[in-house]
């Protein structure tokens, strides 16, 4: 066999591989990513062999009753890996650093089961700093095992041969594949690693967890190079301002990619938060203008929030236009069918949207409740302190049907809330709207919708 050395340049943020430097990387579009690198290029003469698959086997005949999930005992966790973590899986937790990834993990180690023997691998502290973490955070478990390194091969062969229940990776930007001459945490470095693990995971049918930071765009470790590779894409969320932290899964092979978990970062750690929409309700102000409540489905939960607007007399010739938790182009869509179908005129206005809690809003049955906080701040007229708007507004001013009403509903119920204002042509699709206590009011507009809620 024969080695020689060759220079190549990488793209740093998608791994584009190109013999001479470009400006603009010809793959994702980006510029001054190109780095050089050396790269080892062998040359054999012996023949290449086939290495043999299993034989194709029939859908029918594949045996699915041992399947293994095993249980966080975390509410939260199980609902967004569709109720369990699956034997054989590589999942993948990606957020800002010191959002709480490890925090989470370490405590999940203490809700499993104590017969389950678990690796967590960190590349980033010493074993000594993880007790003193685990101290902190009364972890217990009796089986969880401490490994520092970040040579990947020495690691996947530790778990092959250790052939634990469940490995955390602690991150993959520290993990180093020592063939490769980038540095680790380059976008070559961690796909390739991610690979290993993968190849690790389903061979052995252990479970592997995979901590990863996120760039200065928000993706993981560049423009979505992990997610395909991974079975559960999850992302931890959450404001440095506030103590709320939410885990979304944005891809789940095994479950529904629209759950949600709500998680609160205490003194001793992360707390789960069994009902988000009390918490995100809490404190809002009685009687005062601008405040609405929404309600959208995260997966197959209905989520309370308070909206705010707030409108004031511009000083400028453009009148300015902000949104925090919602899209601010869809803002801008409703102000104009507000102005030109409905009559209520913000042209001359500052408007302000905020979305309480730092939940983001991107359902389309959040665009009543925008425009009714919208359009009380404009009249300074409060609305009743517990209604509840839903709906999706179209462009000739109507009140559009939204999906999972009865569950909404029902919800709003139990909370305490006493009037619910909904698309009219959704009334039809309710079973037996006697059984509700809550007061139903199905309108067309939006002008019916601001005087129903005001009364």
């Amino acid at each position: 066999m024969i080695k020689k050395l060759k220079n190549i340049f990488v793209c740093s943020e998608c791994g584009f591989e190109s013999v001479k430097w470009n400006g603009i990387c010809p793959s994702c579009g980006q510029g001054n990513t190109m780095n050089e690198e050396i790269k080892e290029v062998s040359h054999s003469n012996k023949v290449k062999t086939i290495n043999k698959i299993s034989p194709p086997e029939h859908l029918a005949s594949i045996d699915i009753s041992n399947e293994i999930r095993y249980k966080t005992n975390v509410e939260e966790f199980d609902r967004i890996f569709g109720g369990g973590i699956v034997k054989g899986s590589l999942v993948l937790i990606g957020g800002a650093p010191g959002i709480g990834k490890s925090t989470i993990l370490l405590q999940m180690c203490n809700f499993l089961n104590n017969n389950l023997k678990i690796f967590y691998i960190s590349g980033e502290e010493s074993k000594k700093q993880i007790k003193l973490r685990a101290s902190r955070l009364n972890i217990k478990n009796q089986n969880l095992y401490i490994i520092t390194s970040t040579d990947i091969e020495s690691i996947a062969a530790e778990i092959k041969s250790s052939k634990p229940d469940i490995v955390i990776i602690d991150s993959i930007q520290t993990m180093n594949h020592q063939e490769l001459n980038s540095l680790p945490g380059s976008i070559v470095q961690v796909r390739e690693c991610t690979n290993i693990l993968l190849k690790t995971a389903k061979s052995s049918e252990i479970p592997i967890l995979i901590i990863s930071h996120v760039n200065k765009d928000g993706a993981i470790a560049g423009p979505k190079v992990l997610e395909h590779i991974v079975d559960v894409v999850s992302y931890f969320e959450g404001d440095d301002q506030t103590s709320y932290r939410i885990l979304r899964a944005v891809k789940n092979r095994y479950g529904s990619t629209n759950e949600i978990g709500v998680f609160q970062m205490t003194n001793d750690g992360l707390e789960e938060v069994k009902n988000p929409s009390l918490m995100l309700l809490s404190g809002r102000p009685i009687g005062v203008s601008g405040i609405c409540i929404a309600c959208i489905m995260e997966g197959s939960r209905p989520l309370f929030t308070e909206v705010q607007g707030l409108v004031s007399s511009t000083n400028f010739g453009n009148p300015r236009r902000m949104s925090t938790g919602f899209d601010y182009n869809r803002l801008c869509l409703i102000l104009a069918v507000l102005e030109k179908r409905a009559g209520y005129f913000f042209s001359n206005m500052d408007c302000y949207v905020n979305i309480v809690g730092g939940l983001k809003l991107n359902e389309p049955s959040a665009d009543l409740s925008v425009a009714l906080s919208l359009i009380s701040a404009l009249k300074n007229s409060p609305l009743q302190n517990d209604t509840v708007a839903i709906g999706e507004i179209g462009l000739a001013g109507e009140i559009r049907p939204v999906s999972n009403l009865e569950m909404r509903i029902s919800e709003a119920d139990k909370l305490g809330f006493n009037h619910v204002i909904v698309p009219y042509y959704n009334l039809k699709s309710i079973e037996n709207i006697n059984k509700y206590k809550i007061k139903i009011t199905g309108v067309k507009n939006i002008r019916e919708a601001f005087l129903s809620g005001c009364t």
